[in-house]
């Protein structure tokens, strides 16, 4: 930091010194992050007077749509309030990666609303593990119900997973809006009932929090089951049960759902379907070979 930012932060209380080191540090990282990017990776003319490595300030705020003096502010470490909107721009504007971008909105003291297609939780071991579970479905889940990663039985389970788009790929969202999703699942209204009654229960540790809020607001706008459901207030733990599927593959199949923790509940697990009958395991490995046949397909 410059002395005079130093001089700030030690004529400040603890809070306000804290709040002034972000925003400093932040500032750098912006100017850091502007700096480092050529006019052409964003489709922007060099021209010839340019004598800024990397883009403008100007050129940011206008990718980012937001305002050249309020991007200035960001720049010079004034005390604004950032939104999660405005991050989000700045983040694909100046091309972070899932690294820079949670270090963006840590710096900004916001919750990045987006959902994790990267997680620190999904390690290479447990992806191999997910792998050696096949024939048997299983994937990997935050608290809100996003699928990080699943095995290829999982992926062609209940629908075409890997063709939806990967901020789809939430179980509220799937039982509430993809109609194959919804059409596979066999006691479709009491499934969607005690997900959303545990939605709620894991909600109320998260109300402040962007990324459930935006989940919440867009299930009561796309769905009037969810609406109906959550306007109900009822509320359960998880646990296991026996699910049926109407896969339209193999047919039907009967399996007992198993969540596996990976930290402290509630919090990121592994949801495994293990078959109840031998005609369900019979079509799971059916089903798995069907998925390993298309995925070979695909990759040649």
């Amino acid at each position: 930091m410059t002395t005079m930012a130093q001089e700030t932060v030690r004529d400040a209380g603890p809070g306000e010194a804290v709040s002034a080191v972000r925003r400093h540090e932040l500032a750098a990282f912006l100017r850091s992050r502007r700096e480092r990017i050529a006019p052409e990776r964003v489709g922007l003319p060099r021209g010839r007077r340019r004598r800024t490595p990397g883009l403008r300030r100007e050129e940011v705020a206008q990718l980012s749509a937001v305002g050249v003096t309020w991007y200035t502010w960001l720049e010079q470490a004034r005390d604004i309030q950032v939104s999660v909107q405005v991050l989000d721009a700045l983040a694909r504007a100046l091309l972070l990666d899932p690294s820079e971008r949670a270090h963006l909105f840590q710096l900004a003291g916001a919750v990045d609303p987006a959902p994790a297609a990267d997680c620190p939780s999904v390690t290479p071991a447990l992806r191999t593990l997910l792998e050696q579970i096949e024939p048997y479905p299983a994937c990997l889940q935050n608290s809100r119900y996003d699928i990080l990663a699943h095995n290829r039985t999982y992926g062609l389970l209940l629908c075409d997973l890997d063709a939806v788009p990967p901020e789809d790929r939430n179980c509220m969202i799937l039982s509430y809006t993809h109609d194959e999703w919804r059409s596979s699942i066999v006691h479709l209204e009491e499934t969607q009932r005690l997900m959303a009654a545990r939605f709620r229960a894991m909600m109320a540790g998260h109300l402040a929090e962007p990324a459930w809020k935006t989940l919440l607001q867009r299930l009561r706008a796309e769905s009037s089951d969810f609406r109906a459901a959550w306007d109900r207030h009822e509320v359960v733990a998880h646990r296991t049960k026996r699910k049926e599927f109407l896969n339209r593959h193999v047919g039907r199949i009967t399996v007992d759902h198993t969540d596996l923790w990976l930290g402290p509940e509630p919090g990121p697990r592994m949801v495994t379907y293990v078959p109840a009958d031998d005609t369900s395991r019979e079509r799971l490995e059916r089903l798995h070979a069907i998925a390993r046949e298309r995925r070979a397909t695909s990759a040649g």
